[in-house]
């Protein structure tokens, strides 16, 4: 009898560890606090949460530089076969990994879940003289050198876009004074402080210093005007043949169990159908963007020879 009551003890104690180990989800966030990819992950938990989808813990991890390649590279060494052990990585990394040679390998990576689109904006100061696309362009063109641009990592789609809005206005791309920055708080400080000319980024870390007043949107790479952004002028209704989104997505470690990439899916997906999820979407200006598992895995592929082919082709990489 109490052999019995011990093993059962026992069964007791070990379902509560499990339990408690897999109610705890590790998440690389490989960027700075407050940047696009750090709201992606915290919010997307926090609607996970809110839904009763995961109500576990989540240890986040910031570790920020060139383009995210430092967080992820870490992630692929450290968190190699963990079973919870998530990373969120978008468009930037894949032309920051071409230009930083970085040893980060996306094909060894367990894809879960693509989550947003998030269409980029070109800003100067409140009280520039630019007052349309047209005007930064023309002083662009007059003097790159002297036309400062801030944006997110070298390779990255800030970058890309920069690119494509020279090559579509005949502006040399070698010849563009574009800077790094580690943050889009760091881009908007350099706008409104006169160091940046100009700055490029996503909606969501620009719009609200946009409303404040304190920098003026030109234009943005979407195909059509934004009912959230009505007065702001698409780079092509300006002119210029340009069409480019930021997408993000989650990413599970190297060599991640079948059952727990598979359950991370499904819960993925289950918040991408959430009222909870809907809502983070509409107040942070992100499209919904989901792809799943196997679909996901697709999509970096195909992404990845389209986003080297435009570095190649604006001279960024050889």
């Amino acid at each position: 009898m109490k052999m019995t009551r011990l093993l059962k003890s026992l069964a007791i104690a070990a379902a509560l560890c499990a339990g408690a180990a897999h109610a705890q989800v590790s998440v690389m966030l490989p960027a700075n606090p407050g940047g696009g990819w750090d709201s992606t992950g915290r919010q997307a938990f926090q609607a996970m949460n809110q839904a009763g989808i995961y109500k576990g813990t989540v240890n986040f991890t910031n570790k920020g530089g060139a383009g995210g390649t430092i967080g992820l590279s870490d992630f692929q060494r450290s968190q190699k076969g963990k079973a919870d052990a998530l990373a969120v990585f978008g468009a930037i990394t894949v032309g920051a990994i071409t230009l930083n040679k970085s040893p980060v390998d996306l094909s060894k990576f367990k894809p879960v879940a693509r989550l947003t689109a998030e269409y980029l904006v070109l800003a100067v100061k409140a009280d520039s003289p630019y007052k349309t696309l047209g005007d930064f362009v023309a002083a662009l063109k007059s003097d790159p050198g002297a036309t400062a641009v801030g944006g997110g990592s070298a390779g990255g789609v800030d970058h890309i876009a920069l690119a494509l809005l020279a090559q579509s206005a005949n502006v040399p791309v070698p010849s563009l004074n574009y800077i790094p920055q580690a943050g889009g708080a760091d881009t908007v400080i350099g706008i409104i402080n006169g160091t940046l000319k100009a700055g490029i980024s996503g909606i969501s870390e620009f719009q609200q210093f946009a409303q404040d007043g304190r920098i003026r949107i030109l234009g943005i790479t979407t195909a059509e005007r934004m009912k959230n952004l009505p007065d702001v002028p698409t780079f092509k209704e300006a002119g210029f043949d340009v069409e480019i989104a930021n997408w993000r997505g989650i990413l599970g470690s190297v060599d991640m169990p079948e059952a727990n990439h598979k359950e991370w899916v499904e819960r993925f997906t289950k918040l991408s159908e959430s009222k909870e999820w809907q809502a983070v979407l509409q107040k942070q200006g992100w499209d919904a963007y989901f792809l799943p598992g196997d679909e996901f895995a697709a999509f970096i592929q195909s992404e990845s020879s389209r986003i080297n082919k435009i570095l190649k082709d604006a001279g960024l990489s050889k």
